[in-house]
């Protein structure tokens, strides 16, 4: 009998192996429409591809997998919202080739936000000027604007709220709320303000959906989030700002994902009037 019960176990552990490894290396692209108020037409359609919380993962060689995903997609511009590397010998190379790659079929700014791992690194200046090479713009604290004509969007990037770098005021500053404001964190602690503030859309990463995210229930505990975080995963609005928390594309410390793939994030800007009642979700 306990000779039966050992090899069912043993069947029934083998038989999740394929679903944990399609867990962790089976990417999503998740897909939201966005209202914006008062969207100059020029924006109207505007795609933001939102990659975030790599942790020095790569999905294939040179990270080849994703970037065949990423070729099939249209967008105007890259967000990276912190946490491309991870533990205490971490590798830049996934974040630099991933970088490389997309320069080959796409002209999209890139703009990037600090997370928390990347102030684990003893040289964040260092790690900055690599990201500012490969292409990317690093936001810390700070807005800069695109113009399209006579429209123009601001692009506000906070620094790490985890460790208590973010300072949404000096990130605004500039950025006049007269048109559309799109802010980068890393973590969502800054939302409540952003909605005060009158942000249009914020991007954040940070959790992982939990990581291992439970039915009906989501992230049990995010780390400097607590139990059960409010901002846990998906789309949240407050007045006329949205969240989005995306649910990543690497791990923490532990390898392994249930019932959260990797993702990739498409938020397509769109007046308000053509959003219609909550979001349009798309899963590849």
């Amino acid at each position: 009998m306990a000779a039966i019960s050992r090899r069912l176990f043993l069947l029934g552990g083998f038989s999740l192996f394929p679903y944990l490894y399609l867990e962790r290396s089976s990417v999503a692209v998740r897909r939201y429409r966005v209202p914006v108020r008062n969207l100059p037409d020029a924006l109207a359609g505007f795609t933001i591809l939102h990659l975030t919380d790599l942790h020095d993962k790569e999905f294939g060689e040179g990270n080849e997998g994703l970037l065949e995903l990423l070729r099939r997609l249209r967008f105007d511009l890259v967000a990276l919202t912190g946490d491309l590397v991870v533990g205490e010998n971490p590798s830049l190379k996934p974040a630099l080739d991933l970088l490389a790659g997309m320069r080959r079929f796409s002209n999209a700014p890139v703009y990037s936000v600090p997370g928390n791992h990347e102030y684990a690194l003893s040289r964040i200046g260092e790690y900055n000027d690599k990201l500012s090479r490969a292409g990317a713009q690093v936001l810390s604290n700070k807005a800069v604007p695109l113009n399209f004509g006579k429209a123009r969007l601001w692009v506000a990037g906070v620094d790490d709220p985890v460790t208590r770098r973010a300072r949404l005021d000096q990130a605004l500053i500039k950025a006049d709320a007269s048109s559309p404001r799109v802010l980068l964190s890393h973590a969502p602690h800054p939302f409540p303000e952003a909605a005060l503030q009158g942000v249009d859309l914020m991007l954040a990463g940070h959790t992982h959906g939990g990581q291992i995210r439970l039915p009906l229930i989501g992230a049990a505990y995010v780390p400097d989030m607590g139990l059960f975080p409010q901002y846990d995963y998906g789309l949240y609005s407050s007045g006329t700002t949205s969240l989005i928390v995306n649910g990543g594309l690497g791990e923490s410390w532990i390898p392994l994902r249930v019932n959260i793939r990797p993702e990739v994030v498409l938020a397509t800007l769109v007046p308000l009037r053509e959003a219609g009642p909550g979001t349009n979700y798309g899963v590849a």
